[in-house]
């Protein structure tokens, strides 16, 4: 969440990185723990930020004076007016630079971060402050951005993305590269419920992780060359190449500049955001890196990827190669290169790549054949693995596609496939649909069919089932409606490594509460008139209390094979050794004199001693410093093959 208040309404920082006073008596004062004190960005961060305003003075002062060395009308006079000097005209640039200098350092001064357990908020501005705060349970994924001069200096940009529909809820340029990635790690242990030092928050190391997707170079530029811009490129040359054979003018050819200028910035654009892709998993979520002048690093939490969709050119079929999007909250529609980047999981790579991200967006695919039923999806046609297409009396609605369109369902998924010559398939969880809506027109009701359109966070992903049966339509609206609901009952929370509390202790290990205790001492048949069992009073014979159901333990004198008769174990007295208790089958513990190592061996814990303090055991270590393997699909075995590589 995002929101801006008054400067006057909360509480500012101070001059030293603590909060100023609350109100002008100084009485009331936030309480700032260990780890929150507010901080400012790198110093030289308005340089980065705008170098290009200083580039532009620059130049519009440098073209002119330039021009004028060369033109042979100045007569040896410079570009400079009558009557004004050298060193005023140095003085007028160097005022304006330093004036423009000066506005970003006081931008700088007044814009301040803090980051607490709950929170993490920013002050920025100087007539107008705004003030914005973000909940770290809500985060739904966080970059560190590297522009070519930030890698200079070292620094780096973080985002720290929330669902806005787009907008960054926090936007920090720039850091130190070190603390950008501790600010990083810091958040995310605290977005995912990890307990933390209070007294020291700043040792939060970064969660280990494992690399799984490496695109080579060469496959990206291949990608590049093979992808939609080539076709649109051969189909805009040549009609401009017929035209101008066919008005027998050259003037067509001039249309060749903006086409040339779109396809060299569609090339650009893939190359920067697809060089040097690097796919990686951790506790912290998927990771990615990428960039060529630009660099990016994005995580994403678990849970967070609301759809995938898989697509596939036409020309990307020679070389099996395919392109994987996701819907993230907080990243939004964009139609620019950096928003499309952001938006992808694998820019290309091949089926078995594709296989691997989805593993790890979707760990249980819901199905004992999930190689078989994705690989049905990206490449599959008719109703194999389960998929549901269209009728074969629509099929002059769609004759191409009315066999690849259609949807199959897995336990934990929907998958959506459509496409002939831009083959895709979407996947969307079924705890991440947000709403239904079945859309049917005259035409369709002509042919019994219907679209069913599925709405998750807005994104480059958008599912849809085409043209099913009305009545295989109507089903899939209920019953999604149905999984979809049972699956957020059972998904976990938004901090995903917060531990769980486990289940309750009996209620025979748990104090006695107020109403029991009244139960307990009223009369039997009262107790028994409320549907309460009736326990025997201390002196009520044995025979009553068998009456009652209950087992009758021995008395304090009774021996043990009496005991023994009533089913019960028979413990040790209190001087039989140890060697008879271990023949009952109780564990031995150790004697009031028996040493530590002898407690150990019998699996105790090892309390301290009447004088010795009490030492806490250490702390284990948590699971950001675990990382498992990567999950992975296997395909199904055949029936049959079970057992023959064990023969």
């Amino acid at each position: 969440m995002t929101g801006s208040v008054p400067a006057e309404a909360a509480p500012g920082p101070g001059r030293h990185g603590q909060p100023e006073p609350s109100d002008a008596g100084g009485e009331n004062r936030t309480e700032v723990r260990p780890g929150e004190d507010w901080r400012r960005v790198h110093v030289i961060s308005p340089l980065v930020r705008g170098w290009i305003a200083l580039v532009a003075i620059l130049y519009f002062v440098g073209r002119d004076w330039f021009e004028g060395l060369f033109d042979p009308g100045s007569d040896g006079r410079g570009p400079l007016p009558e009557g004004v000097g050298l060193l005023v005209a140095v003085g007028v640039v160097l005022g304006v630079v330093l004036l423009i200098a000066g506005a970003f350092l006081v931008s700088w001064y007044f814009t301040r971060y803090q980051v607490t357990a709950e929170h993490v908020r920013v002050h920025s501005g100087v007539l107008f402050r705004q003030q914005r705060q973000a909940r770290l349970d809500r985060v739904q994924a966080i970059d560190i951005v590297q522009p070519f001069l930030a890698r200079i200096f070292g620094l780096a940009e973080l985002k720290f993305e929330v669902a806005d529909a787009g907008e960054s809820a926090v936007r920090l340029a720039f850091l130190k590269l070190d603390d950008a990635r501790q600010l990083r790690a810091t958040i995310l242990a605290r977005a995912a419920g990890v307990e933390t030092d209070p007294e020291h928050p700043e040792e939060i190391i970064e969660a280990p992780e494992r690399e799984v997707v490496a695109i080579p170079p060469g496959r990206v530029i291949g990608a590049a060359l093979l992808s939609g811009t080539t076709i649109a490129l051969v189909v805009a040359s040549a009609a401009i190449i017929t035209l101008g054979v066919v008005f027998e003018t050259p003037i067509i050819a001039t249309s060749f500049i903006p086409v040339l200028i779109g396809v060299v910035g569609s090339y650009w654009s893939a190359l920067s955001t697809g060089y040097n892709f690097r796919a990686a998993t951790s506790p912290d979520g998927i990771r990615m890196r990428y960039g060529l002048l630009d660099t990016r690093s994005q995580t994403v939490p678990p849970g967070r990827v609301q759809a995938i969709s898989i697509s596939q050119p036409p020309l990307w079929r020679l070389k099996g190669w395919y392109r994987v999007t996701v819907n993230v909250a907080g990243y939004g529609v964009s139609a620019s290169s950096d928003g499309q980047a952001r938006s992808s999981l694998l820019p290309v790579g091949s089926r078995e790549d594709v296989l691997q991200i989805l593993a790890l967006v979707l760990p249980d695919p819901g199905t004992p054949r999930p190689v078989e039923v994705f690989a049905a999806g990206m490449t599959g046609r008719d109703g194999a693995e389960g998929y549901v297409t269209t009728p074969r009396r629509a099929r002059l609605l769609a004759p191409l596609a009315w066999r690849r369109n259609g949807f199959a369902v897995t336990e934990t998924a929907l998958l959506v496939r459509s496409g002939v010559l831009w083959r895709q398939l979407a996947v969307v969880p079924h705890e991440r649909t947000q709403s239904l809506s079945i859309h049917q027109g005259p035409v369709d009701r002509r042919f019994g069919v219907a679209d069913l359109q599925f709405q998750t966070t807005p994104g480059p992903v958008s599912p849809r089932v085409l043209l099913a049966e009305t009545g295989t339509a109507w089903d899939l609206f209920h019953g999604q409606s149905v999984r979809a609901a049972e699956a957020r009952r059972r998904s976990g929370p938004e901090q995903w490594m917060k531990p769980v509390p486990g289940p309750a202790a009996p209620s025979d290990a748990l104090p006695a509460s107020e109403p029991d205790a009244q139960a307990a001492s009223e009369s039997d048949a009262q107790a028994a008139s409320h549907g309460l069992p009736v326990p025997p009073g201390p002196g009520e014979p044995d025979a009553q209390a068998a009456s009652h159901g209950l087992p009758v333990p021995p008395g304090p004198g009774e021996p043990d094979a009496q005991a023994a008769s009533h089913g019960l174990p028979v413990p040790p007295g209190p001087g039989e050794p140890d060697a008879q208790a271990a023949s009952h089958g109780l564990p031995v513990p150790p004697g009031p004199g028996e040493p530590d190592a002898q407690a150990a061996s019998h699996g105790l814990p090892v309390p301290p001693g009447p004088g010795e303090p009490a030492v806490p055991a250490p702390a284990e270590s948590g699971p950001r410093t675990v990382m498992p393997e990567a999950p992975r699909w296997e395909p199904a075995v055949p029936e049959g093959e079970e057992g023959h590589g064990h023969r």
